[in-house]
């Protein structure tokens, strides 16, 4: 592979890189309410004697039932003689709220007021809180600084916390290496941090089918609640959490700019764009490496995902942003939050997207150092959290500062129909994995015993189809590997 280009502002030279680079199951229910909502959307069929899974779901007869996780569906009737609708369980699809752990510092009041409207929004245990006490260096934390207290973090949190929220965005970086890959992975600079140019170290979780991180692969995904003031990074918090099971129909954009050592991720973006038909998510690819067009968006009001590389992007205030969007720039120092020699990452969160990634020391344009976005979109579909699928599409992410509203889960749910008069049972979601091997069950209880009835295995990402004729059973269950 030939020497990466340098990103820095006066940069203006190419690089010839190319870009390179366990489903689990949960016993926590997911509630449902009536609906007569459907969607046009395309879907993949299977049909089965009998459901279920391990997230339970609750129908009600000849209707519809939207279901978001953590919470049991309830059965019920519409008639006193209809047949009482199945409680459906679905494999875990996500981090769940009460597994994210929240960092404040009590010598920063914003970070502390953060905290609390995070805490509150996403109704979080107040033991998931942490408050650490020290005198905000500005930029970077020096090294004994920080093993002191990762230490304090790590003996106050329990083996079920899977991911972190940073409640300061000051600050963002341990010497050469991103505080959020710190607390994640450790603090090693010589694994983590570029000697100008030079490769860093995988994080073993991109691109992983693991939905509990710390409990798979000993590590706890970080993201920044960054910004310039209280009220903007309350703004994103509440946008994240609006964003939950609202299945957004924007579009996703993808910029090839004028800007050729920046724009490395072009083969990518063109790959992301072919593989996702517009009935489940729109995408459009703007090319513009001969300078023909423009190098930025201007107008657009329906933007899901804003994918460029610039040193600065002009005019991303004049776009609308759908709660759950995610936008970021390669560059070199967007992740110095939130000012810097070029423009910020917090300023896509100014603009209204709720997530973003860039870097906070050098990392030359290695496609691996920043988020793959053939990776980043199918996580996102199928239902994970914001912080499960940006951190899981970034190959080598020691220099990678995420910011953003972790909990976001625009495609969250599913929805399960019964049929009284036919007692046929069809669930449907976005949440199975292609390629992987799922298993139908069906019981007299929830606590079994259950009996497999059927196998699928999904050929693409989509919203699934799972039919269930003659469904006399109680409880219904998916069942994944693991």
């Amino acid at each position: 592979m030939s020497q990466p280009a340098r990103l820095s502002a006066a940069l203006l030279f190419a690089c010839a890189c190319s870009p390179g680079g366990g489903d689990g199951t949960d016993s926590s229910p997911i509630t449902g309410t009536t609906s007569a909502a459907s969607t046009d959307e395309p879907t993949t069929s299977t049909t089965s004697s009998s459901t279920t899974g391990d997230e339970p779901v609750s129908s009600t007869s000849s209707s519809t039932t939207t279901g978001t996780t953590a919470e049991p569906l309830t059965t019920t009737s519409t008639t006193g003689d209809s047949p009482v609708a199945p409680t459906v369980i679905l494999p875990r699809a996500s981090i769940q709220p009460e597994e994210l752990a929240v960092l404040a510092n009590d010598q920063d009041p914003q970070s502390m007021a953060v905290a609390a409207h995070y805490m509150a929004a996403r109704g979080l245990p107040a033991d998931n809180l942490v408050v650490l006490s020290f005198a905000p260096p500005g930029d970077a934390l020096a090294a004994d600084v920080f093993a002191g207290l990762k230490g304090q973090v790590d003996a106050a949190l329990g083996p079920d916390i899977q991911a972190l929220a940073i409640a300061w965005t000051k600050p963002y970086r341990v010497d050469c290496q991103s505080l959020v890959s710190a607390f994640a992975l450790g603090h090693d600079p010589a694994k983590y941090c570029s000697q100008p140019c030079s490769e860093t170290a995988p994080s073993g979780y991109y691109d992983s089918s693991s939905l509990r991180p710390f409990t798979d692969l000993g590590l706890r995904p970080a993201m920044h609640l960054a910004g310039t003031s209280l009220e903007n990074v309350q703004a994103l918090i509440d946008r994240g959490v609006a964003a939950d099971a609202t299945a957004p129909s924007g579009t996703g954009y993808f910029v090839r700019t004028t800007d050729t050592a920046r724009s490395v991720r072009w083969p990518s973006f063109t790959a992301t764009v072919d593989q996702w038909s517009p009935e489940r998510i729109a995408m459009e690819y703007v090319d513009n490496a001969m300078g023909m067009g423009s190098d930025a968006l201007d107008g657009k009001v329906d933007i899901l995902f804003y994918f460029t590389g610039l040193a600065d992007v002009p005019g991303i205030a004049t776009n609308t942003y759908l709660p759950g969007a995610v936008a970021d720039h390669l560059t070199s120092y967007g992740g110095q939050i939130c000012d810097s020699g070029q423009m910020s990452i917090c300023r896509w969160l100014e603009a209204g997207a709720t997530g973003s990634y860039g870097t906070a020391t050098e990392p030359c344009n290695y496609p691996q150092k920043f988020p793959e976005t053939q990776v980043f979109v199918p996580h996102y579909w199928r239902g994970e959290t914001l912080i499960e699928a940006y951190w899981k599409s970034v190959s080598w992410p020691g220099e990678g500062v995420f910011v953003g509203e972790p909990l976001a889960r625009p495609y969250a749910g599913a929805t399960v129909e019964f049929d009284p008069d036919t007692l046929s049972l069809q669930i449907r979601t976005r949440q199975f994995a292609p390629g992987v091997t799922y298993t139908v069950e069906s019981a007299p209880s929830e606590q079994g015993p259950w009996t497999a009835s059927s196998e699928f295995t999904p050929p693409a990402d989509a919203i699934h189809e799972v039919d269930i004729p003659d469904a006399t059973e109680p409880f219904y269950r998916i069942v994944g590997p693991g």
